[in-house]
């Protein structure tokens, strides 16, 4: 599998992906089609051996992530990871997607032993030998989990990872709504709408040709580890917005997005298993899918106010000027730091977290 070239492995995925269409009865729906094309064992995007992550397109990655920008990153949210493992009386960190292991080190070293095990959930092969090296130092700290634990107890982060579930797309004519689906077209494929009873969460007035998501998969998440968590407190940090602007009227395009060579594109068909398939996350559906699992929303915030918060700005105090502009880009308005949002979801326990001691939005979800 490693000896395949890029155009080779991405041809061997769309044949796989043909296959399901055919099995399907020509038509798959484009979360299944998302699926395959991510998570498909060995071929899909997540699932093979080309570099993801990195700063720069020279090293061969296609995006950069927080922890990878910065170790600030890490080391300021452990400060909120720390005074939740203290208030919740846990021990334990679960990490859902932990992509290179960069946030797992960062955290693992700020925490030290406080932190009596260090769990990672990731359904990619080569990502975990990744996270294996790179955190080979803390020993059996760290585990990694092929399943969900029946009882968790615990914090848990994840770091874009709802942005990488697999959505269901729809479609507006003016009068209906329709579920866009995939089917083959030759070599590649194409987009075909069927009649859905699927609708948005929101009644706002929707433009002609809207094409937009659902996150049942995300939504199904939370229920599961809101099934799962005994006692704890979970973080997801994800670009996206409430209900209200997700499902804008201008917003007609949807929030589909493809990353490759730290460049973006808007067609998820074509190329697959060679870069990255995203959606913006409806924040106002993963705190109602928690509260209705019986979780509380403790706080909801921009990566940059949350990060202020759990003391970024003291951390610069004395940088050098590299680190301050690493800082800047998960600060800046128009980096990460207003696209960026935290979540804090918790079962079983009862805090302020100080990542929205000012500037929490929760109203607006």
């Amino acid at each position: 599998m490693q000896d395949d070239g890029p155009e080779i492995l991405s041809a061997r995925l769309a044949r796989h992906i043909r296959e399901a269409i055919a099995e399907a009865g020509g038509w798959l729906a484009f979360d299944r089609f998302m699926a395959l094309a991510l998570y498909t064992p060995g071929l899909g995007y997540y699932a093979n051996t080309s570099r993801k992550f990195g700063a720069m397109p020279s090293s061969g990655s296609d995006f950069v992530t927080a922890p990878e920008l910065s170790p600030l990153f890490g080391r300021t949210l452990a400060a909120q990871v720390r005074q939740a493992l203290d208030a919740c009386e846990v021990d334990e960190i679960f990490e859902f997607g932990a992509g290179s292991g960069a946030l797992a080190a960062q955290l693992l070293e700020a925490l030290g032993d406080r932190v009596r095990r260090y769990s990672i959930v990731d359904l990619s092969g080569t990502l975990r030998e990744r996270q294996r090296e790179r955190l080979a130092a803390h020993g059996d700290k760290v585990q990694w989990l092929d399943a969900w634990p029946e009882r968790m107890h615990g914090v848990v982060v994840g770091n874009e990872l709802l942005d990488a579930m697999p959505v269901q797309l729809l479609h507006f004519d003016g009068d209906r709504w329709f579920e866009r689906g995939v089917v083959s077209a030759g070599e590649g494929f194409v987009f075909a709408d069927r009649a859905s009873d699927l609708r948005p969460p929101h009644d706002g007035a929707f433009v002609p040709g809207t094409q937009t998501e659902l996150h049942a998969q995300a939504e199904a998440f939370i229920a599961t580890l809101a099934a799962r968590l005994q006692r704890g407190a979970a973080f997801f940090i994800d670009y996206g917005f409430p209900e209200a602007e997700y499902y804008h009227p201008q917003r007609r395009g949807g929030t589909l997005m493809c990353h490759r060579a730290h460049r973006a594109d808007t067609d998820p068909l074509a190329d697959v298993g060679l870069k990255d398939i995203t959606a913006h996350v409806n924040f106002t559906g993963i705190a109602l899918a928690a509260q209705n699992a019986g979780m509380d929303v403790l706080g909801y915030a921009s990566q940059a106010r949350f990060l202020m918060n759990c003391g970024l700005l003291q951390q610069l105090e004395q940088a050098d000027a590299r680190t301050l502009s690493q800082a800047h880009k998960l600060l800046a308005e128009h980096e990460m730091g207003e696209l960026f949002k935290v979540i804090a979801l918790a079962r079983g326990c009862s805090f302020e977290p100080i990542g929205f001691a000012d500037g929490d939005r929760t109203h607006t979800l």
